[in-house]
């Protein structure tokens, strides 16, 4: 009897690129301008080599000078320096049975490319929490220069107003980015944060203007992502919390292509889909593999201390593999440890 596989619904040319495009509609961190689709990136992440260097020049600096008809101006000089992203390589499968499938009365491929996008977009947002907490560990630079530190002390007592994210400390918080500050576009925090904030009647609804049925919650004019894997402390037996506030473009992301299909594959699919069949149990898996560069601009990755061929979540919150390289409010990204109140 013949059965119809998900390699027969799944044509791997139209699904990746399906993905590839519903994973973006679905991720608040690229429709938020947090994470830029940037298509040289994408070149970048197709090329050779697990890291991507990308030398630039730094601005011009030193005082003008005064003209006079018996001396020459002294020149100054441009200087470059090195920035460098890393290369980040994921899969994942996932497997049904034929009797699964006919019993629950659909057919699984359908399902599945809106399941792999949302699969995708989730993991996109750990990744970026996870650079994150690289780049704003000790030592980094950032862990100074961009971050306002609100919480308890040791001592401290009960958190009040001055320890807590509101509508005046996040002009604090604003201020680290200096003249850069009004390119801000997005904020991501806890769920605990945004409750205090919500009590405070301090985030604003507004309903997608595509009609979409949409409702994006904003603080002060940033749009709110809400994420409870967000980085928490204890300072003084009391929870510290990161919120992070983002400049335009932060984040630059490209996706990686390797368009050879490879041995085994499925005809006409390419590296990032893949089929396998166990006629015998009858089990069909797909699995999909990814290529991607999320990197914060100005924070070179320094591949210091990676074991594998490309580096995992936890080697991205490693504070070894980042090192600051642009003027801090250029990097346009904040970081404010808070508390909440007692009652939050």
């Amino acid at each position: 009897m013949a059965k119809t596989l998900v390699s027969d619904v799944v044509v791997p040319e139209v699904f990746v690129p399906y993905v590839i495009e519903r994973t973006a509609e679905k991720s608040r961190l690229i429709q938020s301008g947090i994470v830029d689709a940037d298509a040289q990136f994408d070149q970048l992440a197709s090329q050779g080599g697990r890291t991507i260097e990308m030398p630039f020049w730094q601005d011009l600096d030193g005082d003008d000078e005064v003209l006079d008809d018996s001396s020459s101006m002294t020149p100054g000089k441009i200087s470059a320096a090195q920035d460098a992203a890393a290369k980040v390589i994921r899969g994942r499968g996932w497997s049904y049975n034929d009797l699964a499938g006919l019993l629950a009365g659909d057919d699984p491929g359908r399902a599945i490319g809106e399941l792999v996008a949302s699969y995708k977009a989730r993991r996109l947002q750990k990744q970026l929490l996870s650079l994150l907490t690289g780049i704003f560990a000790s030592g980094t630079g950032l862990d100074t220069t961009n971050t306002l530190d609100l919480h308890v002390t040791s001592g401290g007592g009960t958190p009040g107003a001055g320890n807590i994210l509101n509508g005046t400390t996040f002009l604090d918080a604003q201020q680290k980015l200096g003249d850069e500050k009004d390119r801000l576009t997005g904020i991501m925090m806890h769920s605990q944060v945004e409750t205090l904030l919500r009590k405070l009647d301090l985030i604003d609804y507004i309903p997608d203007s595509q009609g979409s049925g949409m409702i994006m919650k904003t603080f002060q004019g940033l749009e709110v992502i809400v994420d409870d894997s967000i980085t928490t402390e204890t300072v003084d037996s009391k929870t510290v919390y990161h919120t992070f506030l983002f400049g335009q473009g932060a984040i630059a992301f490209g996706i990686g292509r390797k368009p050879e299909p490879v041995d085994g594959a499925v005809p006409g699919s390419t590296w990032e889909v893949e089929f396998s069949r166990d006629a015998a149990a009858g089990d069909s898996t797909l699995w999909c593999r990814w290529l991607n560069i999320m990197h914060p601009r100005g924070v070179k990755f320094t591949d210091a201390s990676v074991a594998g061929k490309t580096p995992s979540n936890a080697e991205l919150a490693t504070a070894a593999n980042w090192t600051r390289v642009f003027e801090a409010k250029n990097v346009r990204i904040v970081r404010i440890r808070s508390n909440v109140l007692p009652s939050s």
